[in-house]
């Protein structure tokens, strides 16, 4: 499958609470960050815990969340990052620049 979202790409967390098992921090949900890398197209893991085969392969992202659009309430270095590992369907178009 070909990524959507390119390095460099601003985007969002989809904030959903779906039921079962997910791989997307609660925290991070609902937030923008900005693509560092695209890890590759595994088997959606989401799938895979209910031992379907997780078909088709989807593309896995590492996006970079500055601290403050994290945790709004952050007192650290605003330079301060941290990178997720997250799924292209938890991924949209951020609605402005991050």
């Amino acid at each position: 499958m070909r990524p959507r979202f390119a390095v460099g790409e601003a985007v969002a967390v989809r904030f959903a609470e779906p039921p079962g098992h997910i791989r997307t921090p609660f925290y991070i949900r609902g937030r923008s960050g900005v693509v560092e890398r695209i890890c590759g197209a595994f088997a959606n893991p989401e799938e895979l815990a209910y031992g379907r085969p997780g078909k088709p392969e989807e593309p896995l992202y590492r996006v970079r969340f500055e601290l403050p659009e994290v945790w709004p309430d952050y007192d650290g270095p605003t330079r301060d990052t941290v990178d997720i590992e997250i799924y292209e369907h938890w991924l949209e178009k951020a609605d402005t620049d991050v």
